[in-house]
């Protein structure tokens, strides 16, 4: 990856079932990966499914319904219908050339992203990610930096971040606490403050390995 580029990270937040998600949340940065600089960042919610009652009784986080109308109301997040987040999304990638866009387990994010535009176009249209912009996935990369990394290794178990089957969790939260060595930090859930953290660990994993491959395909 040259010096230059620019990428931006993305994460979204999702009501309905974990196998059919659908967004409701969508903040992204353009971030400088190599030294985790923020160039600009964007936080919207999504008009076409927060505005549905019955739709967001489903989301797993549905009790911070009401900071996010707090924060619509304060205009910290705007409230936008997902087509316009998705131009903005796009034009976003014009401006500073974007070829990648990275998201930590991005394979969810593609999904659910994908699932909403179908879902809010009945299938008008299908893809939300910009064409010729390639996935690239925080889990995978971090997987391969600290597979092997025994002081991340003793951090696991010694705070019983261990799954059933004996292997280390690799979640945005418990990368992030190792690299601040800070095991009270909570992530927050929300779509522009977990890309700020995912950003830090794009940045820690590409210094680590500059030729590190990240993409989800």
């Amino acid at each position: 990856m040259e010096k230059d580029t620019l990428i931006i990270v993305l994460d979204c937040e999702t009501t309905n079932t974990l196998d059919d998600p659908i967004c409701y949340d969508v903040g992204f940065a353009v971030v400088n990966p190599w030294t985790g600089k923020t160039i600009e960042k964007h936080s919207y919610v999504v008009a076409d499914v927060f505005c549905d009652k019955d739709l967001m009784q489903y989301a797993y986080f549905a009790d911070k319904i009401p900071s996010y109308q707090n924060d619509i109301k304060s205009g910290k997040r705007q409230l936008k219908s997902f087509s316009t987040i998705k131009r903005i999304l796009a034009n976003t990638c014009k401006k500073y050339d974007i070829k990648i866009i990275a998201a930590h387990n991005a394979r969810f994010d593609y999904k659910a992203l994908s699932l909403s535009q179908r879902y809010i176009t009945t299938s008008k249209y299908r893809y939300f990610i910009p064409y010729g912009v390639e996935m690239w996935d925080t889990l995978k990369m971090a997987r391969e930096i600290f597979k092997k990394d025994e002081k991340f290794g003793e951090f696991c178990y010694n705070h019983d971040y261990i799954t059933k089957n004996g292997q280390r969790k690799y979640t945005a939260e418990i990368l992030y606490q190792y690299l601040i060595n800070d095991d009270t930090f909570e992530e927050s859930h929300t779509g522009l403050e977990d890309v700020i953290i995912e950003a830090e660990i794009f940045t820690y994993c590409l210094n680590r390995k500059p030729d590190i491959n990240g993409k989800l395909w």
